[in-house]
Order: structure tokens, then C-alpha cells, then sequence
């Protein structure tokens, strides 16, 4: 479906397989030896099959605008697990938007949503305030809050292949159903 929508117009392909998802620009080399090296289309790359993976990473996609789409994951920081608390609220303040827009995505689908800390070496899950952020956002976009062009095309189309029939609509994104 990603492919259908967004290939020939934004020459960005989405691509399962990964040990870790990762955005390279047409034409931009790469080591990692389980990709390869230079293509000439974008290539957006989740983690191995999972699809709540390719859901986040398209919403990063979905978010970024022109000139993060020519830069390397967007030109994104990435801190790996073990984060400092600081590193950790910076971290959760980045990802509202894209976990905003992977939940209405996962709506829409049909698949179940889980807001993520993703820092397994704490103890600690996504903070109240991170949770409260997200569902604020996707209730703001509901409300027609500048939700992201690409963003609203792949809802709509995600809600007419797995039927769902209101994936905008404001009470699938209640606080409630994130806790």
C-alpha cells in the first residue's frame, strides 16, 4: 500500500528486513552490509517484519519534510537504551508526533497500539506526560489540526483496505485507551 501511494510520486520505497530501521536518501551509500549500498529511489527501512514497526517508521516519514528526507534517518538523533532522564524526556518530546500518527495508523489497520519508551535498560516505562502528549496530538489532528498531508492520505487508505469506516474520528484517540 505504501508503495501504490507513495513510490512514484515521492520515489520512497518502505522495507521490512532490517536489524535496525533506518532512512537513506536515494543515492546515499551505506555499509551495513545487509542493505545495499546505493539505490536511486528513498528507501525507509523497519525491523525485520514487524509491522508496528514499519507503522513508526512510516509515520517518521510521514512527518519529516523535504529537507529531512535528503538527510541520513532524517537527521535525527538516536541515543540507544540506558538513557539519562534528561536524554529520556528529550527523547519523548521528539516522539509525540510520530507515536501520535503511528497510533492512527495502528486504528485504522486495525492493530493494537503500545506508546513506547524504547529504553528497555529502564525500569521505567513512557512517562504520564509522554502518554498525555500523544493522545492530545492525534485528538488535535482529529479536530483538523494540520495533521500531516502523507500522514492523512495512509490513514485514509489504511481505513478503506481494513475497513475501518471513521479512522479520524475523535473517539478512537481517548487518553483511556492508552493507559
Amino acid at each position: 500500500m505504501f508503495e501504490q501511494l507513495f513510490y512514484e510520486r515521492l520515489n520512497t520505497r518502505l522495507l521490512g528486513g532490517a536489524e535496525e530501521p533506518i532512512y537513506i536518501p536515494a543515492g546515499l551509500a551505506t555499509e551495513d552490509a545487509d542493505i545495499s549500498p546505493v539505490e536511486t529511489y528513498h528507501r525507509l527501512y523497519f525491523r525485520h517484519d514487524y509491522l508496528s514497526s514499519a507503522l513508526h517508521e512510516t509515520a517518521h516519514w510521514c512527518i519529516a519534510g523535504t529537507q529531512r528526507r535528503e538527510q541520513l534517518d532524517f537527521g535525527y538523533w538516536y541515543s540507544p537504551d540506558g538513557r539519562s532522564s534528561q536524554q529520556q524526556q528529550l527523547f519523548e518530546q521528539a516522539e509525540v508526533a510520530p507515536q501520535a500518527l503511528e497510533w492512527m495508523f495502528s486504528i485504522a489497520s486495525g492493530q493494537r497500539f503500545r506508546v513506547s519508551a524504547d529504553n528497555l535498560a529502564s525500569d521505567e516505562g513512557a512517562s504520564d506526560d509522554f502518554v498525555r502528549a500523544v493522545a492530545e496530538r492525534a485528538q488535535s489532528w482529529c479536530a483538523g489540526g494540520n495533521l500531516p498531508s502523507r500522514g492523512r492520505l495512509f490513514i485514509e487508505a489504511l481505513g478503506n483496505r481494513f475497513d475501518c469506516a471513521e479512522p479520524l474520528s475523535q473517539d478512537h484517540y481517548r487518553l483511556e485507551a492508552l493507559v
